[in-house]
């Protein structure tokens, strides 16, 4: 039977990077404390106690999703800022761009009589056209409650992403994401996993922060789940991180349409807060700029 492999927190980075090379999933335990944990319910709670199930199989029609979690959530908002969890997505995705940012956010309960998620990849949220030799997402799952096999806990088929396209696992071959409150699963855009059947009495929350390249669209459209009215309360690094900064010397720039001095004419949107930092601002030299353009 296909397991989840586990590690600590002191783990070193290499060591969890080289497991996730080969599975493509790895649970971190005991990473939140019960402060943490609790701060999180807080905060979500009454999202969660009004937004609606799932309209179809995919979403779950036992299944309730809240996003926005930069905008609701200041523990959430640590976890996504995370040392440890930024140096090992930079480390991950960074050999497929110049810089990443977070790419969707979402709370996520799998309530009882759940059926299972048909497993799939989440890259397919850009319809296939991108490589698969381009690994496109960093994704992280913190459990804010135990997950079980019997509540539902993530399938993960381990190896996955170094497979056919079409090839189907056997039984054998998923695994569960079973884990305790506080701990983190990390996986990849690559390898086929799930959300699980519930068949408890109880609900199985979890929040869901992912990390992409910066030059692809997020999933979540943090612009407007965190429009800049919302995100000046932010720190430099979370507006940065969610979308508030260019992605490549020329990609993410905005001009603003009231500004009739030419002060934020085609600039990073950093400038909109008053910042200074645009660390694209400067190019070596436009050769280097076509060299670059084909990997």
């Amino acid at each position: 039977m296909a397991e989840v492999k586990h590690v600590s927190i002191d783990t070193p980075i290499e060591e969890i990077l080289n497991i996730i090379d080969e599975d493509a999933g790895v649970i971190i335990d005991d990473y939140l404390d019960s402060d943490q944990i609790a701060s999180i319910k807080n905060d979500l709670e009454p999202y969660l106690a009004t937004t609606r199930k799932g309209k179809d199989q995919f979403t779950g029609f036992e299944t309730k999703r809240v996003g926005a979690l930069m905008a609701r959530s200041e523990t959430c908002q640590q976890l996504a800022l995370d040392p440890m969890i930024n140096q090992m997505a930079a480390s991950f995705l960074e050999p497929y761009c110049e810089s990443y940012q977070l790419h969707f956010t979402s709370a996520i309960e799998i309530g009882p009589g759940e059926s299972s998620q048909i497993l799939h990849r989440d890259r397919g949220v850009w319809g296939g056209y991108i490589p698969r030799k381009i690994e496109t997402q960093f994704s992280t799952v913190w459990a804010i409650n135990d997950f079980t096999k019997e509540n539902g806990a993530t399938q993960l088929v381990p190896g996955s992403h170094k497979w056919d396209k079409n090839r189907q696992p056997e039984i054998d071959e998923i695994a569960y994401a079973e884990m305790k409150a506080g701990s983190v699963f990390i996986y990849t855009g690559s390898v086929l996993h799930g959300g699980g059947t519930n068949s408890t009495d109880e609900s199985r929350l979890g929040v869901f922060l992912h990390y992409a390249p910066s030059w692809l669209r997020q999933e979540e459209n943090q612009y407007l789940s965190c429009p800049p009215e919302v995100a000046e309360k932010f720190s430099p690094e979370l507006r940065s991180l969610i979308g508030y900064s260019k992605g490549g010397y020329v990609l993410g720039f905005f001009s603003d349409p009231n500004d009739k001095e030419g002060k934020l004419e085609s600039v990073s949107p950093e400038k909109i807060f008053g910042e200074s930092k645009d660390k694209f601002e400067s190019l070596a030299t436009p050769e280097n700029l076509v060299k670059e353009s084909t990997k």
